[in-house]
């Protein structure tokens, strides 16, 4: 009879503890990744830039038959005005990414696009513009200098800072392929003024950079000094030859 009760208390037990780890198991959750939209040819790339609700930018480029060629338009969609544009360009190189800033600090948004090409080098073009409520207006992104292009061999990094278009490429040694990296990196901060770009270097370079040659400039004092010496040397010579012929004309 003991041994009864023991069994049914036992399983009574088991009972419990089955009941318990069944609740505290908590079925395994899938998580579901999001697809990446495919873009479909001719189209190559594709990105959304939502500057403010009602105002977006879709970032596009297109071509066929090529890689290293081909074009981009920015559709500019006015939600609330029931307003669409759209700006186009040839593109040199791949789209890499598509930047929005307001640099001059003027409400009118900058779309800024970045394509990589390569040839010698793996160089970057930056095709930026100004959008208001008169459309588009291009802005020239400006060169590098002859000094600032000392040691550059591509592969450039961009990125917006405090509303800033920053830049910074590695420097080599050289200019030529058998150039070797340095170990330093010069760094540009680009901003906007009166739809033109400014350019401030914020880096140190760790390379020596030849400065520019100087050009001499010769006193002005000096050089009339040396007129006055000369015309008194004249003068001079001048006495003596009219002392040498009056003596003469007095010995005849």
């Amino acid at each position: 009879m003991i041994y009864k009760y023991r069994y049914c208390f036992l399983m009574l037990i088991g009972s419990i503890l089955m009941v318990s780890c069944s609740e505290d198991k908590k079925p395994e959750s899938t998580v579901v990744v999001p697809k990446k939209p495919v873009i479909m040819a001719p189209f190559r790339f594709h990105t959304l830039i939502e500057v403010s609700p009602g105002q977006d930018y879709d970032v596009l480029s297109w071509g066929r038959g090529s890689t290293k060629t081909g074009a981009f338009e920015i559709l500019h969609s006015d939600s609330a005005a029931a307003k669409f544009t759209t700006t186009t360009g040839d593109l040199d190189g791949d789209i890499v990414n598509a930047y929005n800033s307001d640099m001059d600090l003027d409400g009118n948004p900058e779309i800024l696009i970045q394509a990589k090409g390569k040839d010698t080098i793996n160089y970057t073009n930056i095709y930026a513009f100004e959008f208001s409520n008169s459309g588009a207006h291009k802005l020239d992104f400006p060169k590098l200098t002859r000094l600032q292009r000392t040691g550059y061999r591509g592969d450039d990094n961009f990125y917006i800072k405090d509303g800033m278009l920053i830049r910074e490429f590695p420097i080599y040694d050289g200019n030529t392929k058998a150039a070797k990296l340095t170990g330093a990196k010069r760094q540009f901060q680009y901003g906007l003024r009166n739809n033109e770009f400014t350019v401030k270097q914020l880096s140190k370079d760790s390379i020596k950079v030849g400065p520019e040659p100087k050009t001499v400039v010769k006193e002005p004092v000096k050089k009339k000094e040396t007129e006055k010496k000369q015309t008194t040397s004249k003068k001079s010579k001048k006495k003596k030859h009219r002392r040498h012929h009056t003596s003469d004309d007095d010995n005849n």
